[in-house]
């Protein structure tokens, strides 16, 4: 199965509420951009951890680069 962005999109919106999400990438390499509630109070490793679980198996399995930004809602607003 070929890896899309709207793939992993769909998998962290399926498993996660986010207020903004994007994903881009080459078929290899991705970068996406969350912003959630759910990030409050949370390190980033933390954040990062959370993004993994929507993902599952994928991380391991199919997707071989993923670099993530990830914001709460007042730290998105601040980056406008």
């Amino acid at each position: 199965m070929n890896v899309t962005p709207e793939s992993i999109q769909t998998n962290i919106a399926q498993n996660m509420a986010t207020e903004h999400l994007t994903v881009v990438g080459d078929g290899q390499h991705f970068e996406a951009v969350v912003v959630s509630a759910a990030f409050d109070g949370k390190s980033r490793v933390q954040r990062h951890q959370l993004v993994y679980q929507t993902l599952g198996d994928r991380m391991r399995a199919e997707i071989h680069a993923l670099s993530m930004k990830t914001f709460t809602p007042q730290e998105w607003q601040s980056q406008k």
